[in-house]
C-alpha cells in the first residue's frame, strides 16, 4: 500500500507539470479518489456516526438477504432436496421406536461437532475483526479437561454432565495413570472440528479471487486489490510486511500442495493471502482445501493442543503459582486468588460443592467472563461497522459509475 501511495504522488507531480505546460488534466486521479473514499468509509463507525452506520448496516443486510434469496431460488432443486431430507430426519426424530437411542446419540454428536465447527468458522471467516474462539472457548476447554484429568487420575468423566460440567468419576483412578496422549485423545474430536471450521472459514477469499480471475472483473474486495498491487510492485518491496507477504505468495505458487500445507500448519496471520493466491492462480479446489484442512485440523491443531496441555499440566501449574508467590511485595496477594481458584475447581470435581465450603465467585472467573462478553460485543460491533462500510462502498461505486456515464 505504501508503494501505491508513492505511485499516486508521482502521478500528482506529473499532473502539476502538465498544468504548468498548459495541458489540462482531470484533478480526480483514480488512486487519490480511492484513498479519499477509503478514508470516508473508515469514518463510518458506531462511535463516530451511529445513525448513519446503523442505517447503512440495515440496508446492507437487506441487500445481502435479497442476493441470498435470489441465489437460493436459482438452486431451488437443491433447496427442495434439503427440505425433504430435513422432513425425513424430523419424522425419525419424533417417531417413537428402538431407533431413538441411535437418534439421541447422533443428535448429541452432531450438535457437539456443529458447535465447534461454527466457532472455528467464526475465528477465520473474516466477519468484522474475527472472534478469537480458540482463546475464548477451545483453549479453556482443553485446559479444564487437563486440570480435571490430573486431579481425577481419569478422563472417564460421567456423561451427563460432561461436557457441560466436568466431575470426577466415582471409581478412583490410579495415581500417575494420566499421560499426554490420554488427554489428547479426550479432546481430539472438538479440537479437530474447530480446526475444520477454521479451514472452511478460509474458503471465501479463495472463491472470490478465483471468480475474479475467471471473469476478468475487479472484485469488491480491498484485500484482493492490495494483492494485485503487491504483485505489480514486487520488485520494489522493502518493508518486512511486504516481503513476508511475497514470501507466502511465492511459497504457495511454486510449491503447491505442500506450500499450502506448510502455511496452514503454523499460526499464520497471512494465510488469507494464501487463499487469495490460490484462487488467483486457479489452484484446484481440492488441492487448496485438502492441504488447508490437513494443516489446520490435524497438524496445527495438535501443536496448539500440546501447548495448552503441557502448560496446564499439574506440575507446571503448581510451579507457576509458586513463582507468582515469589514476586517481591505483591507476590502473596497475587498468589492467593490463583490458589483459591484451583482449590474451588478441585472441590467441584469431587462433588464437594455443598459440603459447607463457601461458593463465592473468584475474581479470576469473573474477569474471564467479562473478557468474553467484551470480546463478543466488540466482534458484533465490528460486523456492524464492516457491513455499513460495505454499503458505503456500494454508494461510492454507484456515484462513480454515474459520473463516468455522463
Amino acid at each position: 500500500m505504501a508503494e501505491n501511495g508513492t505511485d499516486c504522488d508521482q502521478r500528482r507531480i506529473g499532473m502539476i507539470k502538465e498544468q504548468h505546460n498548459g495541458n489540462f488534466t482531470d484533478p480526480s486521479l483514480p488512486c487519490e479518489r480511492k484513498r479519499r473514499d477509503r478514508e470516508e468509509r473508515q469514518n463510518i463507525v458506531l462511535w463516530r456516526q451511529p445513525l448513519i452506520t446503523l442505517q447503512y448496516f440495515f440496508l446492507e443486510t437487506l441487500i445481502n438477504l435479497k442476493e441470498w434469496t435470489i441465489k437460493l431460488w436459482h438452486r431451488r432443486s437443491i433447496v427442495v432436496s434439503f427440505l425433504l431430507l430435513l422432513a425425513v430426519l424430523t419424522a425419525a426424530y419424533y417417531i417413537e421406536g428402538t431407533h431413538q437411542q441411535y437418534v439421541q446419540y447422533m443428535e448429541k454428536k452432531f450438535l457437539w461437532c456443529a458447535y465447534w465447527v461454527g466457532l472455528g468458522i467464526l475465528s477465520s471467516v473474516g466477519l468484522g475483526t474475527g472472534l478469537h474462539t480458540f482463546l475464548l472457548y477451545l483453549g479453556p476447554h482443553i485446559a479444564s479437561v487437563t486440570l480435571a484429568a490430573y486431579e481425577c487420575n481419569s478422563v472417564n468423566f460421567p456423561e451427563p454432565p460432561y461436557p457441560d460440567q466436568i466431575i470426577c468419576p466415582d471409581e478412583e483412578g490410579i495415581e500417575g495413570s494420566i499421560s499426554l496422549w490420554t488427554i489428547i485423545s479426550k479432546v481430539r474430536l472438538e479440537a479437530c472440528m474447530w480446526g475444520a471450521g477454521t479451514a472452511i472459514g478460509e474458503l471465501p477469499p479463495y472463491f472470490m479471487a478465483r471468480a475474479a480471475r475467471l471473469s476478468g472483473a475487479e472484485p469488491d474486495d480491498e484485500e484482493y486489490q492490495e494483492f494485485e498491487e503487491m504483485l505489480e510492485h514486487a520488485e520494489a518491496a522493502q518493508d518486512f510486511a511486504s516481503r513476508a507477504k511475497l514470501a507466502v505468495q511465492s511459497l504457495v505458487q511454486k510449491v503447491g500442495f505442500f506450500g499450502i500445507l506448510a502455511c496452514a500448519s503454523i499460526p499464520n496471520p497471512l494465510f488469507d493471502l494464501a487463499g487469495i493466491t490460490c484462487g488467483h492462480f486457479l489452484v484446484p479446489f481440492w488441492t487448496f482445501f485438502g492441504a488447508t484442512l490437513i494443516g489446520k485440523a490435524i497438524i496445527k491443531m495438535h501443536i496448539q493442543k500440546l501447548f495448552v496441555i503441557i502448560t496446564f499440566s499439574k506440575h507446571i501449574v503448581e510451579q507457576m503459582v509458586s513463582l507468582i508467590g515469589a514476586v517481591p511485595s505483591i507476590g502473596p496477594s497475587l498468589q492467593k486468588p490463583f490458589q483459591e481458584y484451583l482449590e474451588a475447581q478441585r472441590i467441584k470435581l469431587h462433588h464437594k460443592s455443598d459440603n459447607g465450603v463457601p461458593q463465592g465467585e473468584n475474581w479470576l472467573s469473573w474477569m474471564f467472563e467479562k473478557l468474553v462478553i467484551v470480546m463478543v460485543c466488540y466482534f458484533i460491533l465490528s460486523i456492524i461497522n464492516s457491513m455499513a462500510q460495505s454499503y458505503a462502498k456500494r454508494v461510492q461505486q454507484k456515484t462513480y459509475s454515474e459520473e463516468k456515464t455522463k
